[in-house]
């Protein structure tokens, strides 16, 4: 049995008024998610519990079968774990994006938590001067290190030892700066044990990157510029049960985004790396499907995971978000779908799961808590009345909740 996921990060959403009244999904042509719709089931669940953060941390725990409540510590971990970067019992790891602040009418505003896409490069060449100005400027910051990630997403990890206590705690509160784009960002500032230092080094992080070579670079080339490092996501290690010892089989990643990557680290995964997927609208869908359909030679289980949706909503990009979809359909479950045809032709059958982490609403540009549509289709699911994948037809099938449990419903025989 070969079992394919797919993800589209962040396609659900809500009926919009730009799309006639419906939703990307609905509005997207997508032949090949409709045809397995018409022999397998449509419904919808919900990853992300009332208690946690509706980011992508969570909800593709959830999704890859982890329960959130027992296993999720932070997001910066899980990034580090994609960074083979081992955290000790006391070590902590904190996400540090590279953003854009601005001023408003009513004061500071988060403008764009990418820095307009800053490169590897670029962050590189401002982390290296972040950490020279941190150890001069908080001499009391011991066992502070930032880390080079892609583009803007960075992490800084502190590292302790036998005579120093964790300066951060678990009641540390955090905000992701993709959920404040174009908002006010003075009441979105770390909260709880060890927020004082976070907050400092952020703020202090403007004098920092002002006046930076490639921040000069960037302006003279009419770029956004990095004017902050924004700190969030904190959390110690987590301690992963491993996929195959609770499924029995392992599974491969496809994705460019090291959340991710750290995710199927900790389960036990391999992550297969591909040129062109670039987490971004202009990812190469097609490289995506071939090596899809090329881990499947040797693979049982491969998940294939796009962010471009939720790239889209975060820019409130209807026709972007629609479009995202439609190639995810046309260059990744096509061809993946007729791979296995191929397969179950010689005796091999499979399974496959579609499904968005959490909703990512171009009205709000943040992620959502709340239901979102699968698709299970293949070998041992038996049809049912619905004829497309969107939240319509999903609302009319079974509710599977909370979400973790759909992975075993996936590969069990509770179908």
């Amino acid at each position: 049995m070969k079992f394919l996921i797919v993800i589209p990060d962040g396609a659900a959403d809500e009926p919009q008024a730009s799309l006639g009244g419906k939703t990307p999904l609905a509005t997207a042509q997508t032949p090949a998610m409709d045809a397995l719709a018409t022999r397998g089931q449509v419904g919808e669940t919900n990853h992300v519990p009332d208690s946690l953060n509706p980011g992508s941390e969570v909800a593709c725990m959830s999704l890859l079968g982890y329960d959130p409540l027992t296993f999720f510590t932070g997001r910066a971990p899980l990034e580090a774990a994609a960074k083979g970067i081992e955290l000790g019992p006391n070590d902590w790891a904190v996400r540090c994006n590279l953003v854009t602040i601005g001023r408003g009418p009513e004061g500071a505003v988060m403008e764009d938590f990418t820095a307009d896409h800053i490169s590897t490069d670029e962050a590189a060449a401002l982390l290296e001067a972040a950490q020279a100005s941190l150890s001069r400027d908080f001499p009391e910051a011991v066992g502070w290190e930032f880390a080079t990630g892609v583009s803007y997403r960075n992490l800084l990890i502190y590292r302790s030892d036998a005579g120093r206590q964790a300066p951060l705690g678990t009641d540390l509160r955090t905000t992701a700066p993709h959920d404040r784009v174009g908002q006010p960002i003075a009441d979105a500032f770390p909260r709880g044990t060890g927020s004082r230092l976070l907050t400092d080094i952020m703020a202090r992080s403007e004098e920092w990157l002002a006046d930076h070579p490639v921040n000069a670079a960037r302006r003279a080339a009419g770029k956004g510029v990095a004017t902050h490092l924004w700190l969030w996501g904190a959390g110690p290690r987590p301690s992963f049960t491993p996929f195959v010892q609770q499924h029995g089989i392992n599974g491969v990643m496809i994705t460019a985004v090291d959340l991710l990557r750290g995710l199927a680290n900790l389960a036990g995964w391999t992550c297969r790396e591909v040129a062109g997927a670039t987490g971004y609208l202009d990812t190469d869908y097609d490289a995506k499907g071939r090596a899809a359909i090329d881990e499947l030679a040797s693979s049982d289980l491969v998940c294939v995971h796009v962010e471009a949706p939720d790239e889209a909503g975060h820019e409130g990009n209807a026709a972007a978000k629609v479009t995202a979809i439609e190639e995810i359909d046309r260059h990744i479950v096509a061809p993946v779908v007729a791979h296995l045809e191929q397969r179950k032709t010689a005796g091999e059958e499979y399974r496959v799961l579609i499904c968005p982490d959490h909703p990512t609403f171009l009205a709000t540009r943040m992620h959502s808590r709340g239901r979102v549509p699968y698709l299970l289709a293949g070998e041992g699911i038996s049809g049912s009345e619905q004829t497309s994948y969107d939240e319509v037809a999903a609302s009319t099938g079974a509710l599977i909740e909370p979400g973790w449990q759909l992975m075993e419903r996936f590969l069990g025989t509770n179908t």
